[in-house]
């Protein structure tokens, strides 16, 4: 059940955020935003531990700071998965709106997940 809460919540994330950075970052619809949402969580648990495991040096010395990059990167991927299905429907206007988006995503999840999702 908590898998499916963290879907929802990123998807209702991703079309907040889509509507709070219209210039940076597009979300055509609500499926696109729920496909969205379950490719990242499954890129989150098949990728992303790969990633971090092989980017654990530079993690090291930026004390942890790169990990937003690999959220970036996470993000990325998914847009290019989405995308290669529905063309142009979940796009970053650049890799520091991807950032942006990323900082963001991972701060409300926090603060929901914490305090309302316990």
């Amino acid at each position: 059940m908590y898998f499916w809460r963290r879907i929802f919540l990123n998807m209702f994330l991703f079309l907040a955020l889509a509507g709070l950075l219209p210039t940076m970052f597009h979300v055509a619809s609500i499926w696109v935003a729920l496909g969205a949402s379950v490719v990242l969580a499954l890129f989150n648990m098949l990728v992303k531990p790969i990633l971090s495991l092989l980017s654990l040096p530079i993690t090291l010395l930026t004390l942890g700071l790169f990990g937003i990059v690999i959220n970036g990167v996470m993000l990325e991927l998914t847009a290019a998965f989405i995308n290669a299905w529905v063309p142009g429907s979940f796009t970053f206007s650049s890799f520091g709106a991807t950032l942006i988006v990323a900082i963001l995503l991972s701060f409300a999840n926090n603060v929901i997940i914490g305090h309302f999702m316990e």
